[in-house]
């Protein structure tokens, strides 16, 4: 089962640049790899990442076989209000993960 860990302050100066840190406990198999009876282990990766805040998006990555497994992105952003950032993981085999985090802005 996948697990998502999120980093975002719990508060900011407005205007400040703050850092957002994500990591998804994913098993990421290429589907190159082979069993030692010579089948082709299937691919399962995440293929794509994306952040948005109060609704509008942010940031977005799309992701391929070299991604190492856990993928862990960070990214910044400018703080200019107080709401929730949404993430969001799409992989292979119907694998859909979520998370959210809050900031307030002074």
């Amino acid at each position: 089962m996948a697990a998502a860990l999120v980093n975002v302050p719990p508060k900011a100066k407005r205007g400040a640049v703050i850092e957002i840190k994500t990591l998804m406990s994913h098993v990421m198999e290429t589907g190159y790899r082979h069993t030692a009876t010579g089948e082709v282990v299937p691919r399962d990766i995440i293929t794509s990442f994306s952040c948005r805040f109060n609704g509008t998006e942010i940031f977005r990555a799309d992701l391929f076989p070299a991604i190492a497994a856990n993928p862990y992105l960070s990214f910044f952003t400018t703080a200019s209000e107080s709401g929730r950032f949404e993430f969001e993981w799409i992989g292979d085999n119907g694998f859909v993960a979520n998370a959210s985090a809050a900031i307030t802005v002074e």
